[in-house]
């Protein structure tokens, strides 16, 4: 009974679990340093600074102000780019590439980073096949 009760739950949690995001990018800083409420809240990309950081998700994350911080420490996810902070558009052809901050894109209020400008502009062309693509790909991508 307890092998079954173990394999029962073993399925069903799995995918859940598997599902972790890691933002690291360099020096395991998320977004290059870049402040990812910004985006939502200024509409471009801001660089955060020093004094606001915070850990979330085995990454340290850049704030430009601390109202930035506060809400990014209420719902991490809801400001945190899509697919780990890897490109969209090259999740999207079943691949991690690294990304530009300042080639960005909020579609259905999600971030999307991209590897470029000229990548961003072939992202949106056509943003709800990719984001379908993207998201088909992101679960064996993210193991």
């Amino acid at each position: 009974m307890k092998v079954l009760l173990t394999i029962l739950l073993s399925t069903f949690f799995s995918p859940v679990f598997s599902q972790v995001n890691s933002y690291s990018g360099k020096n395991g800083v998320a977004i290059n340093g870049y402040d990812p409420v910004a985006y939502f809240t200024e509409k471009r990309a801001v660089e955060g600074k020093d004094q606001f950081t915070w850990n979330w998700s085995g990454s340290t994350w850049k704030f430009a102000s601390q109202p930035h911080l506060d809400s990014f420490k209420l719902m991490p996810e809801r400001y945190a780019p899509q697919y780990g902070g890897y490109c969209a558009f090259g999740c999207s052809e079943n691949h991690k590439s690294p990304t530009d901050p300042k080639a960005w894109t909020i579609v259905q209020d999600k971030l999307y980073l991209n590897y470029n400008a000229a990548v961003k502009n072939l992202w949106i062309k056509d943003t709800t096949n990719r984001i379908r693509l993207a998201d088909g790909f992101w679960p064996a991508l993210n193991q």
